[in-house]
């Protein structure tokens, strides 16, 4: 029997916003509330997970820097990069965290196929990559049994502002894009690949 999951294809939205809602949401719901997966690209913004808190700047760049409430260090969320939140009642669907994490490899590195791109994950460094370089970012939380956060997979994007900081805390992360590999790939085609791979590998029927 499938899992029930609501899906919300949010678009371009700001960051702290989006945020906001998911703790909320995270907060309130009970055993009886359905899983949701939120789709969405941020206006540009850093953001800072909880083992870099201390390190602080309101702005690089103009670029606003916000800190947040997931695991990992800093990263960088713009328009063209396709974000993914996965908000799971992890203890329904039987999934510890080690397994949450393989799913999530499992669904990227399945959609970068798709697209004939060949990604590889990495024991030590958390992430899916293409040969050196990180294509793809994981920061999650676990509240209340509950997963929120997710990943985020660069599409096709301004990359630059990820070379005015350590992407992820390591200085030697570069980061690329599928648009690097695939000149002919659009975001809404990744979207649409990305959702029936999670679908299919958390076993779950999209009611909405």
């Amino acid at each position: 029997m499938k899992n029930k999951v609501i899906v919300r294809n949010l678009g371009v939205k700001n960051w702290y916003n989006v945020f906001f809602n998911m703790n909320i949401f995270t907060s309130f719901r009970d055993q009886h509330t359905l899983d949701e997966i939120w789709l969405v690209e941020h206006e540009p913004v850093y953001t800072i997970g909880q083992i870099e808190k201390n390190s602080f700047f309101s702005h690089i760049y103009n670029i606003p820097v916000i800190s947040s409430n997931r695991g990992g260090k800093i990263t960088y969320h713009a328009p063209g990069q396709q974000v993914v939140y996965l908000l799971l009642n992890l203890k329904r669907l039987k999934i510890n965290i080690r397994k949450l994490l393989f799913l999530i490899d499992t669904i990227v590195l399945n959609t970068l196929y798709y697209f004939s791109i060949i990604g590889k994950n990495n024991i030590y460094r958390p992430g899916i990559y293409l040969g050196k370089k990180k294509i793809c970012s994981i920061g999650l939380r676990i509240q209340k049994d509950c997963c929120l956060h997710g990943f985020a997979l660069n599409v096709k994007m301004d990359l630059k502002p990820f070379t005015y900081i350590h992407p992820c805390g390591d200085s030697t992360i570069q980061m690329t894009q599928m648009y690097n590999v695939n000149k002919f790939i659009s975001l809404h085609q990744v979207c649409e690949v990305l959702l029936k791979k999670i679908l299919f590998f958390f076993n779950m029927q999209c009611v909405s």
